[in-house]
């Protein structure tokens, strides 16, 4: 096991994939020359040449509809977008085409696609380069969507993206390029569709995704002194979701809270929070919360942006208010 940066575990599974099968390939804007704006491809053009790092037009929907024929015609296509912003710009690419030809063609064919792209905020890049959009793609049939929190899961997790027959939505977070973590020096894939038990607790489940994860974490272990026993669910994949490690955790503890950056109104703790609701109903000894992003634009400011995702202790009082 070494340390590595979540961004050094990212370029691992590129480089092994693409080394491993020669019909996986990369586009997107500025990927090769200039290693990508958190150089997570750095180096995979001197490895691999420009057939196979392409350096694209900044045109979102021409890039990403390439990427989409490439994958019809066999080859496993990684599609990197700046910001998860722009995805606005290849909806009809992605969820018009991608998402549904294997539907729509009997099975017949398959879109092995991967968008890989950032968001969230933190950086102080204002409301068009810092939105959280995950609900965007979780909604849409035939589509995978994957967040995860740490350089083991990121490596394991978009290697599993890249061998899927499906199009899958990688969706990273800009603040969690330079956090470290253990990964394996040998061959690994992590399953999608399976959530990670971060911290075992008792007293109450908090289930989340990407950077809130640490966020959890950060909380869980403050709580912890004042004797409440935190558990946290790191769910890694939103589609497939992992609904049993989720309502077995509920069964445990009894009590829940959905933690994530985007906005609360519309967001994806609302779907898991009914599905607990429908499913372990009897099991909960309150209601499920919900703690989310205010209903408002990123601003540019720092201070106002902090104000506007929620933190460590936003998500210690939302216990306090349970427990």
């Amino acid at each position: 096991m070494a340390e590595i940066l979540s961004r050094d575990a990212l370029r691992q599974a590129l480089f092994e994939e693409m080394e491993k099968d020669p019909t996986v390939f990369i586009m997107g804007e500025n990927i090769g020359k200039h290693g990508g704006s958190y150089k997570v491809t750095e180096g995979l053009l001197a490895e691999f040449g420009p057939g196979r790092v392409m350096d694209t037009p900044l045109s979102e929907p021409a890039f990403t509809g390439a990427g989409v024929g490439a994958a019809l015609a066999g080859t496993r296509p990684i599609v990197e977008l700046l910001f998860v912003d722009f995805t606005t710009l290849i909806m009809d690419q992605l969820i018009n085409q991608a998402a549904k030809y294997e539907f729509m063609s009997g099975g017949q064919g398959k879109v092995p696609l991967v968008v890989r792209t950032q968001g969230g905020a933190g950086n102080g890049l204002a409301g068009q380069h810092s939105q959280s959009l995950e609900a965007l793609f979780y909604h849409i049939p035939g589509l995978k969507l994957v967040m995860p929190s740490a350089p083991y899961d990121a490596k394991g997790l978009l290697k599993a993206a890249i061998r899927d027959d499906d199009p899958v939505v990688f969706l990273e977070h800009k603040l969690l390029y330079m956090t470290k973590g253990e990964v394996p020096e040998e061959d690994y894939i992590v399953p999608l569709g399976q959530a990670d038990v971060k911290r075992s607790g008792e007293d109450i489940t908090l289930l989340t995704y990407s950077y809130m994860t640490l966020k959890c974490l950060e909380a869980a272990e403050a709580l912890q002194k004042e004797g409440i026993s935190v558990e946290v669910v790191d769910l890694r994949t939103l589609t497939p979701l992992d609904k049993t490690t989720i309502l077995e955790s509920v069964e445990k503890t009894g009590r829940a809270i959905v933690v994530h950056e985007a906005v609360k109104r519309g967001g994806v703790g609302g779907d898991i929070a009914a599905m607990i609701m429908e499913e372990a109903y009897d099991d909960l000894d309150g209601p499920v919360m919900r703690i989310g992003g205010k209903n408002t634009t990123i601003p540019y400011n720092l201070s106002l942006e902090k104000v506007c995702v929620p933190s460590v202790e936003e998500i210690i009082e939302g216990v306090l208010e349970l427990v």
